[in-house]
């Protein structure tokens, strides 16, 4: 059972970005759980949500020991860090962090220029979809092709297929950043 937490500023689109790996899970025929936790204001206010998938039931929806952090700011970095399971994996949003990581030895910590990636391809607000390229290479638990399908299948049930070549873009900057 894989365990990942997505944490960040409401508005950074860090619930999207778990949901759709929840999808991807479920559109590559794993069990998976999504579970969203926000703060006091949407954008602006923390929110984190914690996704697990595997082969077998879900047992606990909840935070336990993620196998990998998703910290898109330097306050998500400190509230979870130490939740991260030894040997599992810290991936940082390195133009949001304001001080300096590498707060564990026990873990990897990744650091991706998200923001500056989404700039790149055109998708400003894709920073959360350059990091579920990243993880996706990261993990290794889907194949490239299955983490675009999955996302895609998931925006084309919501109506939002228009974003497609954008989202694809984001994707990839991630997936080969790393």
């Amino acid at each position: 059972m894989r365990e990942l937490v997505f944490a960040g500023f409401g508005g950074q689109g860090v619930l999207t970005a778990g949901l759709v790996v929840s999808q991807i899970a479920l559109y590559k025929g794993f069990n998976a759980t999504w579970m969203p936790a926000y703060g006091a204001a949407m954008r602006g206010g923390t929110a984190n949500c914690t996704v697990k998938y595997g082969d077998g039931p879900v047992y606990n929806p909840g935070q336990q020991k993620p196998d990998l952090v998703l910290a898109m700011n330097t306050p998500s970095y400190k509230k979870f860090v130490n939740l991260v399971r030894p040997g599992g994996i810290i991936l940082v949003n390195a133009d949001m962090m304001t001080e300096e990581g590498n707060a564990r030895s026990d873990i990897q910590e990744i650091k991706v220029h998200c923001n500056q990636l989404a700039d790149q391809v055109k998708n400003p607000k894709g920073a959360n979809i350059v990091m579920i390229g990243a993880i996706t290479k990261i993990l290794g638990d889907f194949t490239h092709d299955e983490g675009v399908e999955g996302m895609n299948d998931m925006f084309r049930k919501k109506g939002k297929s228009k974003f497609e070549a954008l989202n694809v873009a984001a994707f990839q900057a991630g997936y080969e950043a790393v």
